[in-house]
């Protein structure tokens, strides 16, 4: 289908849908200035100091990092927590939560990202789900327990040259152990999955509740294919925005290629 006809086509959809279930990959925060880490040259481009000692994305995504060199994990996502505290949420992001506003059972988000910028641009709480954890809660490395915790108590200094965490380690209330994101990494068992349970208890909840549901899926790439599938079992009205890889089957949906914000502000004047 041409770009034009896809765009009329979303369009239509959004119009006429009663919820709107936006998923979103990492190509999402890119027009933040939020980094895509899904290759090597961009993380080191980004952490110049894993880039010299080769440390890949899926080495430092990887809890074995913590026990390994903890100060060097904590370094990365140290920063990573910092960044995404400060980082404005782009005006795609109003754009979805107006769509939401203006149909009748509201906004669902179901999202990879682990940075909160949904919530961070309004969304509400109980209205997100984030399927790999987030960056702003803590958990026991080990783990000890099934305790969850906010990270806003921890404010991390990071040599941002050697890409090491400056000071005191966070450390698990319960047991005094190190502490480590909330997030799902690679090779992960120890992952506490309980607070993403609930979340996914609620958008269930709301799927059954919705007749004519529309899914605006954004950023999610094929090599962790993960938003793409979810957003396809949902279909058949799935409008897929992605700047590299938007084909989709005519029979679910229809791809547009285009970045996040070029694409939403395209959709947001035909929606008009």
């Amino acid at each position: 289908m041409e770009q034009q006809q896809a765009i009329e086509q979303a369009a239509t959809w959004l119009r006429d849908a009663d919820g709107l279930l936006v998923t979103a990959g990492a190509g999402m925060g890119v027009d933040s200035g939020l980094p895509d880490f899904r290759g090597n040259e961009g993380l080191w481009h980004a952490y110049p100091a894993l880039g010299a000692a080769r440390i890949g994305f899926e080495s430092m995504a990887n809890p074995a990092s913590f026990h390994d060199d903890p100060t060097l994990a904590w370094g990365f996502y140290g920063h990573r927590l910092k960044l995404y505290r400060e980082i404005e949420p782009h005006a795609g992001f109003a754009i979805l939560k107006r769509w939401g506003e203006r149909i009748p059972r509201g906004v669902f988000v179901y999202t990879s990202n682990v940075d909160g910028q949904f919530q961070r641009a309004g969304f509400a709480e109980d209205r997100v789900v984030e399927c790999h954890g987030t960056i702003h809660h803590m958990q026991c490395a080990v783990p000890c327990c099934s305790r969850i915790w906010p990270a806003a108590g921890f404010e991390p200094r990071v040599d941002e040259e050697a890409c090491r965490l400056v000071g005191a380690l966070p450390r698990c209330p319960q047991c005094g152990a190190l502490a480590r994101p909330n997030i799902l990494m690679f090779g992960d068992y120890g992952w506490l999955a309980r607070r993403t349970d609930q979340q996914e208890a609620r958008l269930q909840s709301w799927l059954a509740s919705v007749v004519r549901p529309v899914i605006v899926e954004i950023g999610a790439g094929t090599t962790l294919s993960t938003i793409r599938r979810f957003s396809e079992r949902h279909g058949p009205r799935v409008i897929r925005i992605n700047a590299r890889e938007p084909q989709i089957d005519p029979v679910k949906g229809v791809g547009i290629l285009g970045g996040a914000l070029a694409t939403l502000f395209a959709l947001d004047a035909r929606t008009q």
